[in-house]
Order: structure tokens, then C-alpha cells, then sequence
């Protein structure tokens, strides 16, 4: 099968969503699949505003027609809903082709913590966005359940896997601080609601792993905090393994893929009982959820290294892959004559 994969995150970006599309584009191309991803790099950019670090694409509208119809894929599946996204859907849309879309992060959340735009509004958008396609593939029930709410439709669960090749228990070694090692890791943006853990009257040290644009004043208003800046591969799963705790503090996120690293490595994630938290650490043994968050923090602290390995056993990225491929919307040869 040809699929063609529209995603405005991709390589460099270090996130969940970028995670879950490369993990997946691999595993189906493991098992024979043709996957094209049509991503920011083929396009010309500019800077996101207020995160420069991220790249949007301008004017992809008619380059991403030419490749689609060059390509002629047996599905198209919609990842984001950012510029190459919305120029994909314009296009399915006016050729009348089918597709699926994604929900992987709580846009009018962020935006309306960065520039209070009203909550609905943003909503109303990606409603239509979605329930234009074929399904939307929503990582975990409570946010399915939020997008019912708000009046989504043909919602498809799919869940999310671990690479226990990457990731998985090193002697507690790599870090030289302060015990017990409260880490971090992810992008440092307001959105995750940092200071709810960074300000907490802890013993140990806090570690945080990743960039984002609020780094520098992050760094200037705690500065006990140790910031180690972006890590991969090797020396993140070292940094995972050789921490106490993995704290969580955000309260939007759509799944969380980080816990289940933290957990794969041996150690307790300690986060809010809210959505992404509360469908990931869904065993007291591998984790605490507490609207207290220096209380779950102590609390997982106590918790078993062997627990949190096992329960992080349960997810599979084969399983996510079989899902994906199950619910696309077929294309007729026949729709790109």
C-alpha cells in the first residue's frame, strides 16, 4: 500500500507527535508498506511565531498537489492541522478524495494560553477540519471523550508504543545531583504548565531535559534547576534510568509518550489526574496521580522499578501500526484519473 503521511511536525522538532510519526512510518515500512511523508522541509518556511524553533510552510498548496497526484497514494492520512495539513485537506476536499486526520495535540488550549483566544472558537475550526475525513485517530479516552463533547464525529482510538530497544533500564550513573533526581522531559513551553513543578518545595534536585521558548526565563526565575537542554537517543535513556522520579506537570496534553519512556527505564511518573495521565498510568504501581503534585511525587518515589517496566510492556508500537492501517480510507485508482 502507498500512503501519503502530511504532517506540519517533523524532524528536527523533538516532541510526541514527531515520536509517534517516525515510529510509525517505520514499523510500516517494516511490513512492506510505501509510506511518503509530506513534511515542512519540501516547502518553503517561516519562523512560527512566539517559536521560532518550529517551521511553518508557506504556499504549499500547489507543490503538495503536484506530489500527491505524482505519488497517487492508496490512502492520504492528515496528521496535523497546520498549514500542509489544512492544503491537504483543501486538496481531498476538491477532488472529492477521502481521508483520515489525527488529533494529537490541544490546539485551542495552547493558543489561548499564548494569546487568549477564545477556547470555542478554535474548535469550531478543527471540527470542521475533522469531521470532514473519513475518522479521526484520538490516542486515549479521555480526550475522545472531550471531542464528543465538543461535537467530533467518526472518532477512532489508537493507542500509542514504546521502542524497548531504545529504551529500557541503565545503571543509576549518568547524573551527578542531588538526590532524589525529579526530572523532566519535553518542551519547555508555557503550555506545559512547568511552574507547577519547578516552584514546589522538594528535596533533590529537578532536572529538565528539552528546549522551548520559555527556557531563558524559566532558567532565570529557578535558578536551582538544572536545565540540561535537548537529549537523545543513549544519553536520554541514561538520564531517564539514572532519575527517581519522571514528573508530568501538564494539564493538556493528549497522551503523554514521555511517561511511557520514563517508565520503560524503570521509574515512576508522578503527574495531575487529567487526561493523558489518567489513560497512561492507569496501574497505582506505576505511577501517582494527585491534584497535589509534591504529593505524587513522594508517593512515586516508593514505587517498584520492576512495576513500572511491566506496565509499560502493555503498549506496542505494532499494535498502534495495526490499528492505523486498519482504519485508513482506501482511494480508488480510479479518483486520480
Amino acid at each position: 500500500m502507498r500512503i501519503a503521511l502530511i504532517t506540519d511536525a517533523w524532524k528536527p522538532q523533538v516532541n510526541g507527535v514527531v515520536r509517534t510519526l517516525e515510529t510509525l512510518c517505520l514499523e510500516l515500512s517494516r511490513i512492506g508498506h510505501e509510506v511518503k511523508v509530506f513534511e515542512p522541509s519540501i516547502f518553503k518556511t517561516i519562523p512560527c511565531p512566539s517559536y521560532p524553533e518550529i517551521r511553518l510552510a508557506i504556499n504549499s498548496f500547489g507543490t503538495l498537489s503536484k506530489e500527491l497526484v505524482h505519488f497517487k497514494p492508496d490512502s492520504i492520512h492528515i496528521a496535523t492541522e497546520g498549514p500542509i495539513g489544512f492544503s491537504a485537506w483543501r486538496f481531498c476536499r476538491k477532488r472529492k478524495l477521502p481521508f483520515t486526520t489525527a488529533f494529537h495535540t490541544q490546539f485551542p488550549e495552547y493558543i489561548h494560553h499564548r494569546i487568549r483566544l477564545p477556547i470555542a472558537w478554535s474548535y469550531a475550526v478543527l471540527r470542521k477540519f475533522h469531521n470532514q475525513g473519513a475518522g479521526v485517530f484520538v490516542a486515549t479516552p479521555s480526550v475522545r471523550n472531550i471531542l464528543y463533547d465538543c461535537g467530533f464525529q467518526n472518532i477512532i482510538p489508537w493507542t500509542r508504543g514504546i521502542d524497548v530497544k531504545t529504551f529500557y533500564p541503565h545503571e543509576k550513573s549518568a547524573l551527578d545531583y542531588e538526590r532524589p533526581i525529579q526530572l523532566y522531559v519535553g518542551r519547555v513551553a508555557i503550555e506545559k504548565n512547568l511552574e507547577a513543578f519547578l516552584k514546589l518545595d522538594t528535596l533533590g534536585s529537578k532536572l529538565i531535559v528539552g528546549e522551548g521558548p520559555a527556557m531563558n526565563h524559566l532558567r532565570n526565575k529557578y535558578p536551582k534547576v538544572h536545565f540540561l537542554g535537548k537529549k537523545t537517543g543513549d544519553e536520554l535513556t541514561r538520564i531517564y534510568s539514572s532519575s527517581d522520579v519522571f514528573v508530568f506537570p501538564s494539564l493538556t496534553d493528549t497522551f503523554g509518550l514521555v511517561m511511557l519512556e520514563a517508565l520503560a527505564c524503570g521509574i515512576p511518573v508522578a503527574a495531575f489526574p487529567v487526561q493523558g495521565p489518567i489513560d497512561v498510568i492507569t496501574d497505582p504501581k506505576a505511577g501517582c496521580l494527585d491534584q497535589n503534585l509534591k504529593i505524587a511525587i513522594e508517593t512515586a518515589l516508593r514505587l517498584n522499578k520492576e512495576d513500572c517496566i511491566a506496565h509499560s510492556n502493555m503498549f506496542s508500537w505494532a499494535k498502534c501500526t495495526e490499528i492505523f492501517l486498519s482504519n485508513l480510507a482506501p482511494i480508488s485508482l480510479a479518483l486520480w484519473d
